[in-house]
Parts: structure tokens; C-alpha cells; sequence
């Protein structure tokens, strides 16, 4: 499997495997391995947590959720877990703009650009079945490469949870 399969494929399903916003934090490390911690995402708490396989980052809630997932792809190499990508999960980087762009038009999957995060030195489009988003660096001169991908969080709030649930 090629990246932008990978990728476009996380674009128009919102997963990668067992990875999926909202997923049972248990499931994914039973069937991806105990990942790398980064660390808190907050000074003051232990939750959420930062987990990576590889280019993969997944924020982790409290209630063991997955909040948050996005692949990095501004690295000379990106890696993935082989598992669910194939092969050694380590794949080329430097992906333009346009190549992204043909990938998600030729597997029918429709985008549009996004301006929220359109601006200065970098430019951003959404899938819009799954709310994807990539966002690309345009180095001076030249055209738009991938920095990252990124499937959206599932708007939950443990912080809405009491405090004698035992979170």
C-alpha cells in the first residue's frame, strides 16, 4: 500500500484500522501494541494524553477515548504502524499538493479548500465525508507539500462527567 492510499482511505472512512475517533483506547492497544507517550497535553493534568506509533498521534481522553488523530507527514520518512498499513509501514514523504488532490479525486472522494487554516505560508482542504483535513507548507517558490493529516475529534467532553463516576 502506497501513503496516499493510506491516506486517502483515512479520509473517506475517518479511521485507520482500528484507530478511529472515539475508540476504545484498550482496542487499539490490543491490536497495535502499547504505543510510545509523549506525554500530557496539559501542564496541570494527567489527561488527555499524547500516544504516537510511529507518525501516528492519537490524543487519548480520560475515559480512555480516542480524542484526536493525525499523521505526520512534514518528516523525511513517515512511518506507520505496519500492521494495518503493510509492509514495513515506512513510506516516502514530501507529498505535493496536487498529488493529494488527484488520490482523493480518483478514489471519489470530494474535498473542498478550508480557509480557517488557509493563510500566510500554508494552505488547508477538508474531506467532506469523514471531515479529514490536510494542511500543506508552501515553501517559497514552490508547490504545497503535506505537514499533516488529520481526522477530527468526536466533540466529546468528559469534563461533563461527575466526579463520582469514578473518572
Amino acid at each position: 500500500m502506497e501513503i496516499l492510499d493510506v491516506l486517502t482511505s483515512m479520509a473517506k472512512t475517518g479511521r485507520l484500522g482500528p484507530v478511529f475517533s472515539g475508540a476504545d483506547w484498550n482496542e487499539v492497544t490490543t491490536a497495535l501494541g502499547e504505543p510510545w507517550d509523549i506525554g500530557t497535553m496539559s501542564r496541570n493534568r494527567k489527561w488527555p494524553r499524547l500516544f504516537a506509533y510511529g507518525d501516528l498521534e492519537l490524543s487519548v481522553c480520560r475515559c480512555r477515548k480516542v480524542s484526536l488523530i493525525c499523521v505526520q507527514t512534514w518528516r523525511d520518512v513517515v512511518e506507520l504502524p505496519p500492521s494495518v498499513v503493510g509492509g514495513t509501514g515506512t513510506f516516502p514523504a514530501g507529498l505535493k499538493h496536487a498529488d493529494v488532490v488527484s488520490a482523493l479525486d480518483m478514489a471519489g472522494c470530494s474535498w473542498e479548500p478550508h480557509a480557517p487554516l488557509t493563510f500566510g505560508n500554508q494552505c488547508s482542504l477538508t474531506a467532506i465525508t469523514s471531515g479529514a483535513n490536510f494542511t500543506f507548507e508552501i515553501p517559497e517558490g514552490e508547490e504545497p507539500v503535506l505537514n499533516v493529516m488529520g481526522l477530527p475529534g468526536d466533540g466529546h467532553d468528559c469534563s461533563a462527567r461527575t466526579a463520582d463516576q469514578g473518572h
